[in-house]
């Protein structure tokens, strides 16, 4: 049923990377923790990887076994406390994916974000016109009150950029994004006015991926990268796809896509460049 699942925040990340951290600390199997607490082994594996909140007295049960000290006891409870508070993906929630709800939450508490684009301008910068444009020709079978959800969700996370303390944002966009007209001319032209305006802001950096960089490793598709604040939130992937979408966690495989962007930063214009790219672009059309 819609607004019953548990869609990933970055507390409820946390609370379940602590209590995996825990369990094996403490040398104990999903199936022994099981037979000392009642709790079924797939409740576990799901708490474990905040496919699930555990509730309060689930949680208790499991410091206890785990003879965890009071004050971390006392975190762990707060934890829980904060996990159960809506994400900012709550107002859109029955309108977009699981996968691309939990993207939400994590945006909006990231340090920094790394863009690669290589189909549309990010949502984070798109204006309403183009967003419009983009569910229209991509989903064109959504209802109009799911496509004004997904509208508003993109721009409702745009906040993030004008914050006390904003995203730091570096975006890759391949050429293809710039050349295409999405929505029309007048469309375009607002949209590349924003882009501008954007690229004024100390916490955005824009490039442009030439079409004369030839092959790149951003061909297989794009993605994103968000860095946090606090040190026990690791670093995510969130990789786009036609089919569905996917968060990757993991240092070996997020690594992996680091390497990718900084090589990406480095074939593309440099941010001066892209900006005049932009500005010939909005000539042609005026053509």
């Amino acid at each position: 049923m819609a607004g019953k699942r548990t869609v990933l925040t970055v507390r409820l990340r946390r609370l379940a990377a602590m209590l995996h951290e825990m369990r094996e600390t403490a040398g104990l199997s999903k199936e022994v923790v099981s037979a000392k607490t009642g709790i079924n082994v797939t409740t576990l594996y799901r708490i474990e990887t905040a496919q699930a909140r555990p509730q309060r007295r689930t949680l208790t049960a499991m410091l206890e076994l785990y003879d965890i000290p009071e004050q971390q006891r006392t975190d762990a409870l707060q934890l829980l406390v904060d996990a159960l508070k809506p994400g900012m993906a709550r107002s859109f929630e029955d309108a977009v994916s699981e996968v691309y709800g939990a993207y939400i939450n994590f945006e909006a508490e990231a340090l920094s974000a790394r863009f690669f684009q290589a189909t549309f301008i990010p949502g984070l910068l798109q204006t309403e016109a183009y967003a419009n444009a983009v569910y229209e020709t991509t989903m064109p079978k959504i209802s109009e009150q799911v496509r004004e959800q997904r509208v508003r969700a993109r721009l409702e996370r745009s906040r993030v950029l004008g914050k006390h303390d904003p995203l730091e944002l570096w975006v890759v966009l391949d050429e293809a994004v710039i050349k295409r007209r999405v929505g029309g001319k007048e469309v375009m032209r607002q949209q590349f006015d924003q882009l501008l305006d954007h690229t004024n802001k100390r916490n955005v950096i824009l490039q442009i991926l030439p079409f004369d960089a030839g092959a790149h490793p951003g061909m297989l598709g794009s993605f994103t990268l968000l860095d946090f604040p606090d040190p026990a939130d690791p670093e995510l992937v969130y990789v786009e796809g036609i089919a569905s979408d996917e968060l990757i966690e993991g240092h070996p495989e997020v690594r992996r896509y680091g390497v990718m962007f900084d090589q990406l930063r480095a074939m593309a214009l440099s941010p001066r460049d892209s900006i005049t790219m932009i500005e010939q672009a909005i000539e042609e059309m005026g053509r």
